[in-house]
């Protein structure tokens, strides 16, 4: 038995759904499982010529041989859940803890017409904030609660704990980025909950003992979409000229583009446990590289910036994302000891 986790190492809007898609298809775990806050936070998978937008299932839903769940942790909305269950085919194979909290109506109206959250934080307007706070003070519903999510009620932790006793593999897949973790990233300028490696397994009741290694998914040039400080910011035209330009998956945002940041990979990488690390980008590094899936095939320049970001994670980079395709991949971790 195994269990893996992944989570992001920079501001949100690694790749981590890439990555995720390619450890669920290589490593083939029996459950995946996601933690995190909730529908505020999106992952873009692109499999052939499709891309599919995801808020509230795993993005390991791309593996079809895995059942799916959501940890009790995390918030759900149950327009976007049913919605996406219906897109990507996938009922059947998904389940949520009955003890999620639910997002209403009023959470949503709240976020984007409280100013200080909409105006100054910058959040998704989706809800997850007052959720949260609602879920601290009690009066949260509850997912066992609401009628049509009945067929998809189990409880995760149960199922988790069990299938790890029964020598299978579980991969737990978080959301969002260090950076805007609530109590480790740029506050005010966080997310409503924490977004660490011990937060997932927390929000799917795994203990710490029961974890074999912790993904940590960086962004060769960090990005960050809303409000908050961001150190190695680079300018609109600097960005253009490297020709990288994104949208936020949930708020179709522009993103604000950086340069690679040693000092936050480092403090990421020792709060999260990193025991992997993982690139996505390294084609903006140097274009020549774009679709490698060899270490072989990359140039020295990237082969310069690699060596580097291990000396400042402490931890062997092991995964490195050369395109947005699914195949587009060099994996390392055969090659380990």
């Amino acid at each position: 038995m195994s269990c893996t986790i992944l989570v992001g190492g920079n501001f949100g809007d690694e790749g981590k759904g890439k990555i995720v898609s390619h450890v669920a298809h290589t490593d083939k775990p029996q459950i995946i499982s996601r933690g995190g806050v909730g529908p505020n936070a999106g992952h873009t998978i692109v499999v052939k010529d499709k891309k599919f937008g995801v808020r509230m299932c795993p993005s390991g839903f791309v593996y079809q041989d895995a059942r799916l769940m959501i940890g009790t942790g995390v918030l759900i909305d149950p327009t976007v859940l049913l919605h996406e269950i219906e897109e990507l085919g996938i009922d059947g194979r998904i389940f949520i803890d009955k003890r999620c909290s639910i997002i209403e109506q009023e959470h949503i109206t709240e976020d984007k017409s409280n100013s200080h959250l909409s105006k100054k934080v910058g959040t998704t307007g989706t809800g997850c904030g007052p959720a949260n706070r609602d879920r601290a003070m009690r009066t949260a519903r509850q997912a066992w609660e609401v009628p049509e999510l009945s067929k998809y009620i189990t409880d995760v932790a149960l199922e988790l704990n069990t299938a790890l006793d029964a020598g299978e593999n579980v991969f737990l897949e978080g959301t969002q980025g260090f950076g805007i973790s609530l109590y480790y990233g740029n506050y005010p300028f966080v997310t409503s909950k924490d977004t660490c490696a011990a937060q997932m397994a927390a929000d799917n009741g795994i203990g710490p003992t029961r974890i074999d290694d912790v993904i940590v998914v960086y962004k060769a040039f960090p990005t960050r979409v809303g409000s908050g400080p961001f150190p190695t910011e680079m300018s609109r035209e600097e960005a253009q000229k490297l020709g990288i330009q994104e949208f936020g998956t949930v708020t179709g945002r522009e993103r604000r583009i950086g340069y690679w940041d040693p000092e936050m990979a480092r403090y990421a990488a020792m709060i999260n446990g990193c025991t992997i690390g993982a690139i996505t980008g390294i084609d903006h590094v140097d274009p020549d590289c774009f679709g490698a899936t060899r270490y072989s095939q990359l140039s020295k320049k990237c082969k310069d910036f690699l060596s580097q970001a291990e000396d400042d994670i402490g931890a062997p980079v092991l995964l490195i994302s050369t395109g947005p395709e699914l195949d587009q991949m060099i994996d390392l971790r055969a090659d380990t000891p």
